[in-house]
């Protein structure tokens, strides 16, 4: 006999018109933790409190602008017959990398403006921005999104997983990989390392260098599990290439930087 499961509420709250969901909610609370982590640190490294502040400001609608645009850029072929979806991002689909360029492309311009830093800027950001990922994660928890293959409750059990993740992972009769959980427990325990290199002072871009290399890995073998992705071929996905593309760029940047003597200055200099 088939089980009779009920997923969670996708909706927090309801103020007459107006629907909360708790997709937003997650993904906002991962926005405001980072910046409170990168404030912190900012006001360490020399920077006036309200620098992150104003970046945010703007960062935040253009990330989620071009995460969304990343998402129906590459799902095409649905959003041309419901164009009336493109802006529904409570529903999910937003693209984490298109997210990430667009937050990159404000950070350059915003400090140039600012008369800082892009790499330090950048560095500073780094643990904020891979604690807002994994925190990010479990509003595709709530959806019901961003999950692997199918498995066996006993598996997922076996994973010492509270009854309302193995729960939710029960998706029209099957279970699931709980994909989300993976790529977010990466995610806490580069914010650990990244807290911990901080302490090493490695050279300036250095440590948002190893965000990209941390990150990418993790998304590279977690992409692998999922059901979901987003294709470049019928064989290819997209987040894997993109991540092979950063892993790549990053390391090259690292060794050019260091042999042209661009990054002399150490993190935990002013």
């Amino acid at each position: 006999m088939e089980q009779t499961i009920q997923p969670l509420d996708r909706v927090a709250l309801e103020l007459g018109p107006l629907t909360i969901y708790w997709y937003g909610l997650i993904i906002g609370l991962g926005a405001l933790l980072g910046l409170w982590l990168a404030i912190r640190e900012s006001e360490r490294r020399g920077l006036a409190k309200d620098t992150f502040v104003d970046g945010v400001m703007i960062a935040v609608p253009v990330a989620i602008l071009c995460a969304r645009l990343y998402y129906v850029a590459f799902e095409w072929d649905f959003y041309k017959d419901h164009p009336g979806k493109i802006l529904a991002v409570w529903e999910g689909g937003i693209a984490i990398h298109g997210a990430l360029l667009g937050s990159f492309l404000t950070a350059l311009i915003f400090s140039k403006r600012k008369g800082i830093s892009f790499w330090k800027i950048v560095d500073i950001a780094a643990p904020s921005i891979l604690l807002g990922q994994a925190i990010g994660r479990w509003g595709n928890f709530m959806n019901q999104e961003a999950h692997g293959g199918p498995v066996t409750r006993d598996f997922l059990e076996s994973l010492m997983l509270p009854d309302f993740i193995v729960n939710q992972m029960y998706i029209d009769g099957v279970y699931y990989h709980p994909t989300f959980l993976y790529e977010s427990l990466w995610n806490l325990l580069g914010v650990i390392f990244l807290l911990f290199l901080r302490r090493v002072n490695l050279h300036r871009g250095e440590l948002f260098l190893s965000y990209l290399i941390w990150y990418s890995v993790g998304r590279f073998f977690i992409e692998g599990l999922r059901t979901d992705s987003l294709m470049l071929t019928e064989s290819l996905r997209i987040a894997q290439v993109m991540s092979l593309v950063w892993i790549l760029a990053a390391i090259v940047i690292w060794i050019y930087r260091r042999k042209a003597g661009l990054a002399e200055k150490r993190y935990l200099e002013s």
